[in-house]
């Protein structure tokens, strides 16, 4: 315990917010100096807590949704304060009205905790006849933590925008590099069998890991999209924007790096009998280098150098894989070697391609349409009525969450009501945003909560004590609201400690809080603790293992789909690999990913089990990786890819009844062949049609065809060579995936 203890105050979650710390303490504290001086303290700390509330949404991304959010924060304060304006004085009635609030909150993220805070809040105050001024109050005060916070829209309308394909550009760079210090490096096996636990000396003698950075860059550009998406451009639909070519370049960018990992993974058995992989390395640094260097424009506004177009390290490269080429022509290389070192310099040449128009696209300037913000389409009625109705039928870890929050909130202000515990709602506060999804969030943030809230507690004792004077509570009010806001996003704790007494103060403004009530906090927080984690501990599962077999089944699923549409692309049927199934495969496989982090938080975790689908990820991972290869090495049309499509199809073919097993297991167990072994005869005939064209272009040429001459023949050794090691790869992989998935579902493949 003292080890997750010390793990709990010792996180770093994010970055501090200082700009959002003083926007909220100005709301607070500007209201609480005034109504001080004008003899008002009771109206002033009345749009205070408006303010407070409104400013605990926290609201992220584009100017336009967080707009968007706080105006949503700003109604239901003010709705809530009236509700909980008419409870005041009974008690009881808050007892039912107030926990479905709470619920429902959790349920529907963008209501979150506001609605039940607010209505909690208010109902506890004594009762007044002036319900409609107090909530026009609170209005006041949410509408100006709004306007704080919005105050730098005409300023930083675009940073936003630009911070996220700063990233995305900054993540293609990253994996871009991944390969090139992979490219003719040394066995890393004897450094990796050393532990090391400085972070800087692992940082310069591990290798870094492709697949991790190939994931972080496509999160990075699906972030963009979407935070692009949440502007309002100005233009026409039927001409793209300047972010929107931004970001397919970046994405072309990606795409192609994948292919030029897989096929230099290929052409590391294949090596030519000369130095040219030095020159590889340095040509793809040199990229990753030109992609910082317009990430740094573009988070720059372009006050940072975009570098020049041209790269002499591509050229080098270039000539060099020419100078190979010629050499296989006359005989002097292997044709195989040969094929796919012309496919590595016409990757990097198209990444170079890609590189300088988006250096073009941001040289021009990443300009973008003032609008009102664009508004989400909303639901349809029946569809949210649907799936309501499918999370309670099904029991699912959403419908788990937010029934145990229920009880607990009942439980808890049934508890309050029924003892006559004064203050009794810091029970009911602490219980409602202490529980989360698993039971080692909850103890995480239980621990926090107690450690912040005790510390919190003596020093707003300590500082009401020395400072009774309500416009110096006001002043401290500013201090404690900008430190708690501003550090809440490194670790809650921070939020504990300064968030306690900026909330007594703001709740017991008019009649300061003293010893006594600081000491009954401290009592009640630890009882709201202990009803959190009697909740996670005893009441029902959380339900993550029950849906895991849907979830895998998806999976596998969706990446059928995604294998047959690489085999249209190799059979000449499709021109590209479509985004949009690349995008629902990577999705489902993030899905299995989550519900292992979940599981991973349970009580006793099924290390096993988590192994099992930490593997089957990674091998959705790399099997996309291998389709997109395969798509775009085969993307020219072809005389003849010889067995590739049948390959693919047959690989689709085994997902498919793979994800049938998860959904309808057999009653008996059937020895069935692995999908290595029933795919061995066409890997095989792959082998022999490569072979043969090989023969066959060597003959080609002795029959006096010109060695310059691009045939179909020479085309389709050219595609066939490139992909027959990424094939390979791809058959691994896909056993991986089905046989992890089987194992982690309980069932046999």
């Amino acid at each position: 315990m003292l080890k997750r203890a010390r793990s709990a105050y010792a996180q770093i979650n994010g970055q501090t917010a200082p700009f959002y710390g003083l926007a909220a303490a100005l709301a607070m504290a500007i209201p609480l100096l005034a109504g001080s001086l004008t003899g008002h303290a009771a109206q002033g700390s009345m749009i205070a807590l408006g303010a407070y509330l409104v400013a605990l949404r926290a609201p992220e991304g584009p100017y336009g949704n967080r707009a968007r959010d706080l105006a949503s924060g700003v109604l239901m304060v003010a709705i809530g304060s009236a509700v909980g304006g008419l409870l005041s004085g009974h008690t009881w009635p808050a007892v039912v009205v107030v926990p479905p609030l709470i619920a429902l909150g959790v349920a529907v993220p963008r209501i979150g905790s506001t609605a039940g805070l607010a209505v909690l809040l208010s109902a506890i105050r004594p009762p007044s006849a002036d319900v409609i001024g107090i909530g026009l109050l609170e209005l006041i005060g949410g509408l100006l933590t709004m306007g704080l916070l919005l105050v730098p829209w005409p300023v930083r309308r675009l940073r936003p925008l630009r911070e996220a394909l700063a990233e995305a550009a900054d993540r293609v760079a990253e994996a871009l590099d991944a390969i090139g210090q992979d490219v003719g490096a040394p066995d890393p096996s004897p450094l990796e069998a050393v532990e090391l636990t400085n972070p800087d000396l692992l940082a310069v003698t591990r290798m870094p890991d492709w697949e991790e950075r190939r994931r972080a860059a496509s999160e990075a550009l699906t972030d963009a999209r979407a935070t692009y998406g949440l502007y309002r451009s100005g233009r026409g639909r039927g001409e793209p924007t300047r972010p929107e070519r931004l970001i397919d370049a970046l994405g072309r960018v990606l795409h192609e790096t994948v292919t030029l990992q897989a096929v230099l993974e290929a052409a590391k058995n294949y090596p030519p009998d000369r130095e040219w992989t030095l020159e590889t390395q340095t040509a793809v640094s040199a990229l990753a280098a030109r992609l910082r260097l317009l990430a740094g424009a573009i988070a720059t506004n372009g006050e940072a150098p975009l570098g020049g177009e041209d790269s002499a390290a591509v050229r080098r490269m270039g000539r060099l894989a020419e100078q190979i080429r010629r050499a296989g022509l006359a005989g002097d290389e292997d044709l195989i070697a040969v094929s796919l070192i012309g496919q590595v310099r016409r990757s990097i040449d198209r990444i170079a391609g890609e590189t300088s128009s988006a250096r073009r696209v941001i040289a021009g300037g990443l300009r973008i349409g003032i609008g009102p913000p664009r508004m989400p389409g909303a639901p349809h009625p029946m569809s949210a009525l649907e799936q309501a109705r499918r999370a309670v039928r099904t029991r699912s870890p959403l419908f788990r969450q937010v029934t145990r929050v229920y009880v607990t909130a009942v439980v808890s202000m049934a508890l309050a009501a029924g003892l006559h515990i004064p203050h009794g709602h810091w029970l009911t506060i602490t219980a409602m945003l202490s529980l989360r999804a698993t039971y080692g969030e909850t103890v995480e943030r239980l621990v926090q909560r107690v450690g912040g809230t005790a510390a919190g507690s003596v020093v707003a004792a300590v500082v009401l004590t020395l400072a009774p004077v309500q416009p110096a509570v006001a002043l401290i009010v500013f201090v404690f609201a900008l430190a708690g806001f501003a550090l809440r996003p490194i670790n809650f704790a921070y939020w504990g400690l300064f968030g306690t007494p900026l909330a007594m103060m703001l709740l017991d403004f008019s009649a300061p809080a003293d010893w006594r009530i600081a000491g009954e906090r401290i009592g009640l927080v630890a009882g709201g603790t202990v009803l959190s984690f009697l909740a996670v501990r005893l009441l029902w599962p959380a339900g993550h293992l029950e849906r895991l077999p849907v979830q895998l089944g998806r999976m596998l699923s969706v990446h059928a789909d995604l294998v047959r549409a690489a085999a249209d692309v190799a059979g000449g049927e499709r021109v590209r690999l479509p985004q949009e199934k690349v995008v629902t495969a990577e999705r489902s496989a993030e899905a299995v990913a989550e519900t292992g982090d979940r599981l991973r938080h349970e009580r006793v975790p099924d290390t096993e089990l988590i192994g099992r689908l930490r593997d089957a990820v990674r091998a959705a991972h790399r099997v996309r990786d291998h389709l997109i290869a395969v798509a775009r090495v085969t993307r020219e049309e072809a005389v003849d890819t010889g067995p590739v499509p049948e390959i693919l199809d047959r690989l689709a073919d085994q997902l498919e009844e793979a994800a049938a097993l998860l959904e309808e297991p057999p009653e008996e167990d059937l020895k069935t062949r692995s999908p290595a072994e029933e795919l061995e005869e066409e890997l095989a005939d792959l082998d022999s049609y490569l072979a043969t064209l090989t023969k066959r272009r060597r003959a080609e040429i002795k029959s006096g065809v010109g060695r310059e001459e691009f045939t179909p023949l020479r085309h389709a050794l050219l595609q066939v060579s490139g992909t027959r090691y990424t094939i390979r790869s791809l058959r691994r992989d896909t056993g991986r995936v089905i046989n992890a998935s089987l194992a982690a579902a309980g069932r046999r493949s």
